[in-house]
């Protein structure tokens, strides 16, 4: 109970002598913040923090999707049947003579064009699932990944400044 004590806004009473107590947003540095600046600084600090655990999320799972490849590979070539923005769809042929075209297209697809030869690995136990371009791994993540979290933290952190400054106590020039 005593924990909670330090969450509860203070009320000045007339004639008190108690020293005021801090406010839950007094430990952030937030406490002098009017209430709409607070709500905007938090809302900009969650949504940066959800597309940081979206880029991280993402590496992780294109790390998943190698490490399901590597764990029951199978190699062979593919031709490039046609590439777009969202996917690069190719077809090869297994060693049980199936041809198969995978319905989310290839991982790792940069530089391939139509009518190319390529080498792809894929998890042999599903064929259809994982396919990646033969040598390309999760890595090639961390650079968009990483370029979207900078530009992603650079822009919250110019709101940050700029929802943190101090407001103006004087009269403005619209009030005189």
């Amino acid at each position: 109970m005593v924990e909670n004590a330090a969450l509860v806004e203070h009320v000045e009473r007339p004639g008190s002598t108690e020293p005021p107590v801090p406010t839950r947003w007094a430990r952030f540095g937030l406490d002098t913040l009017p209430v709409n600046r607070r709500r905007w600084l938090i809302a900009v600090v969650v949504i940066a923090l959800l597309i940081t655990l979206i880029g991280l999320l993402l590496v992780v799972g294109a790390w998943r999707d190698d490490k399901w490849i590597e764990s029951r590979p199978g190699v062979q070539t593919a031709e490039v049947l046609s590439t777009a923005f969202d996917r690069t769809v190719v077809r090869f042929n297994t060693p049980d003579g199936a041809v198969h075209i995978p319905i989310d297209g290839v991982l790792y697809p940069q530089g391939l064009s139509a009518g190319q030869l390529v080498r792809v690995e894929y998890d042999s136990l599903h064929p259809d699932a994982l396919v990646r371009v033969a040598g390309r791994t999760y890595t090639l993540t961390f650079l968009p990944v990483g370029m979207i979290l900078a530009i992603t933290w650079a822009i919250a952190a110019g709101l940050i400044w700029w929802l943190r400054r101090p407001t103006p106590t004087g009269p403005t020039p619209a009030t005189r």
